[in-house]
């Protein structure tokens, strides 16, 4: 890409920010959606899917050391999202499931989002529904390779060199 073609594409990508802005509206950032963490939010998720994980569940589904999982969990508990047990059959695993009021949460923030999709989805003919999802999946890939691409490089960077010491 050229200079040019980098400052034509600053220039949309600002321009679509601020005609998006509205979108964002003083309800929607005090809904509950907005009301957590990225990582509460996916947490959540996890476990309105599973009903109950252990701690190295989250730490894995969050891509976070098991101790920054722990406070994060601790966090949610303090406000009633989540509650930790004891397994029963093997008294040294940890187990968190979603309180009455996480399941609320979630309920509500899936609502919402199901009916953002909907309102915008039901202005969308078939083919355009279709368009939409190889394109987010494209994204999706270009993000991911492109992550893999600077773990790889981090990786490199971080390996022992051998110095010779004469």
């Amino acid at each position: 890409m050229t200079n040019t073609d980098n400052i034509n594409l600053e220039t949309m990508l600002f321009g679509y920010i601020d005609k998006i802005k509205i979108l964002f509206t003083a309800d929607l950032w005090s809904s509950e959606i907005f009301n957590c963490s990225k990582n509460e939010l996916f947490i959540l998720l996890l476990l309105y899917q599973k009903d109950e994980v252990n701690m190295s569940q989250i730490a894995q589904h969050i891509a976070v050391p098991l101790n920054t999982a722990t406070g994060i969990v601790a966090r949610m508990e303090k406000r009633e999202l989540v509650i930790r047990q004891r397994s029963k059959e093997d008294k040294r695993i940890v187990t968190i499931m979603m309180t009455d009021q996480g399941k609320e949460q979630i309920a509500f923030i899936i609502k919402k989002i199901i009916n953002y999709g909907n309102l915008i989805f039901d202005s969308f003919t078939s083919k355009e529904v279709e368009l939409t999802f190889r394109i987010l999946d494209k994204i999706i890939k270009v993000l991911l390779d492109e992550q893999l691409r600077c773990e790889s490089e981090q990786k490199e960077e971080t390996k022992i060199r051998k110095i010779t010491i004469e």
